[in-house]
């Protein structure tokens, strides 16, 4: 399997990033530890989870962090993973905030949980929008040149203001973002396609997408209206099983049936061969979702299945 640079960085990846917000949610602390380790034996060694997940369960968020240290501490193997975590989200004691005072709090209790010295990647998760990109910037080169993070990316922050970061960057001397973690896959395109692209492009960002399969709706196993009431994620992507997306639907499982692969893998396939995605962040539960994740690095979609995706 060949590794891909994080642009501007001397990172390497393997292309698929496992997605933390499983750990302390819908796995335990000791499923997530089996998890990881087949994530690891598999070749892959990227793992991205955020300060305030799972902060729905019991309001504040740090069971994901907390179990990625435990598992690290254990397996001694930080220097193997890459390891990505955010700051900004709100939780129930705390609004989105980008400030300087919550970001220096913040990664400071992130690296207590995932028991390690530094982040390789730390993004800015949400975008108060009120505070002044350059205070923001200012915090991280803070915590850069104290060695607890090594690069910046971003998620959440819109266009005007990732350009804003760009422009006080090379202004003031501060560090730029590396990377930008959009909401991109097969049946949501237009915003990252429409508005975020011209600016990958433009200042040379690594890409990691997320919710990659849509909450499970780009899995292949919602076939039918009533599958949507069977799982907790499936109302809130309902709204997908239209027209457009069960024509989607039909071609992924072609696609799949035509290479003996599962839609998801083809799923993440379509992402991997997209010029600017350098990996799709991906969430696995059971050793199923991993055959799919790992089959995606393996499978070459010919010119036929691209037009078919659309």
């Amino acid at each position: 399997m060949k590794k891909r640079k994080i642009k501007n960085t001397d990172l390497e990846i393997a292309p698929i990033c496992f997605g933390g917000n499983v750990f302390g949610w819908t796995l335990d602390e000791k499923q997530s530890f089996e998890i990881l380790d087949k994530f690891v034996s598999g070749g892959y060694n990227f793992i991205d989870t955020a300060d305030t997940y799972s902060w729905w369960v019991n309001g504040i968020g740090g069971q994901s962090e907390t179990i990625i240290g435990k598992w690290l501490k254990a397996r001694g193997n930080r220097q193997d993973v890459i390891l990505a975590t955010k700051v900004g989200s709100e939780n129930k004691e705390h609004p989105v905030d980008v400030s300087k005072k919550h970001i220096l709090e913040s990664v400071d209790a992130s690296l207590k949980r995932l028991q390690t010295d530094y982040i390789d990647l730390y993004y800015t998760h949400f975008d108060d929008e009120v505070t002044p990109v350059e205070e923001t910037l200012e915090a991280y080169d803070e915590i850069i040149k104290a060695g607890k993070v090594r690069y910046i990316a971003a998620s959440n922050v819109s266009p005007a203001r990732l350009k804003e970061s760009f422009k006080v960057a090379e202004e003031k001397n501060l560090p730029r973002y590396v990377a930008l973690q959009p909401h991109y896959n097969l049946i949501v395109r237009d915003q990252f396609e429409k508005e975020y692209a011209p600016v990958v492009r433009q200042f040379d960002l690594s890409v990691f997408t997320y919710w990659s399969l849509e909450s499970g709706f780009l899995s292949g196993k919602y076939k039918t209206e009533a599958d949507f009431d069977k799982t907790a994620r499936g109302a809130s992507i309902k709204k997908y099983f239209d027209a457009h997306g069960k024509k989607l639907l039909a071609a992924l499982r072609q696609v799949a049936d035509k290479h003996g692969v599962q839609p998801a893998t083809v799923s993440l396939a379509w992402l991997l061969a997209h010029p600017l995605v350098t990996a799709p962040i991906v969430s696995a539960t059971k050793d199923s979702h991993l055959k799919a994740m790992f089959a995606a690095t393996d499978l070459v979609l010919d010119q036929e299945d691209m037009d078919l995706l659309g």
